[in-house]
């Protein structure tokens, strides 16, 4: 376990390594909007690219909303160690498959598959968060004015993500719009529970 003012420049590098991928998954979902050439009528073209364009925007704020939590959670902690770094590693890798989980959902969004494959991506993504922050709770790496917060608010907000989207998947198999739709809850009532107050609030 090494205290983050003792390994600066290892721990930099570990929130950088975070930063970088989060900025390449984040860019590779553009990707994913394609506009056929020569189209002889573009604004045809645009609307029949709506799927798409739906896909880019839930997991554009999806991955917004992953970055900001994740960027609060290492700024609020102390220390770390090999098995927290071993854990944002599985983290990240769930981070990057949201483009290629993207994609599918935006050329297949009436599929029952390519919602229940987001949205297992999402669960992977949100539980190896929440791993983290009880990880780190349990473990004295988050500075002792901030546990409060973690423990009331970080913790509650990943379960509500997480049985959204466990709860859309079952909904899916009946009309997969709506189980699309539940996952708007996320952004109501998720950055709610999260934002009642600041991570060093006493």
């Amino acid at each position: 376990m090494r205290h983050r003012d003792e390994s600066e420049v290892e721990f930099s590098r570990i929130v950088s390594f975070s930063d970088g991928v989060f900025a390449i998954a984040i860019t590779l979902l553009v990707l994913g909007l394609t506009v056929p050439e020569h189209s002889t009528d573009l604004t045809q073209a645009l609307l029949d690219n709506h799927n798409d364009l739906l896909a880019y925007a839930i997991s554009f704020a999806v991955l917004g909303k992953y970055w900001l939590s994740h960027h609060r959670f290492f700024s609020i902690l102390e220390r770390f160690d090999g098995t927290l770094m071993g854990l944002n590693l599985l983290y990240l890798a769930f981070i990057a498959l949201v483009p290629f989980t993207s994609g599918v959902l935006g050329d297949y969004d009436s599929n029952t598959a390519a919602i229940v494959l987001y949205a297992i991506n999402m669960i992977l993504v949100s539980g190896t968060f929440f791993a983290q922050v009880v990880y780190s709770y349990r473990n004295g790496l988050v500075r002792p004015e901030a546990r409060a917060f973690e423990r009331r608010y970080a913790g509650p907000a990943n379960l509500i993500v997480i049985g959204v989207f466990l709860v859309s998947i079952p909904v899916a198999f009946v009309s997969p719009l709506a189980a699309t739709l539940m996952w708007l809850v996320i952004f109501l009532v998720g950055a709610r529970v999260s934002d009642r107050v600041s991570p060093t609030s006493s």
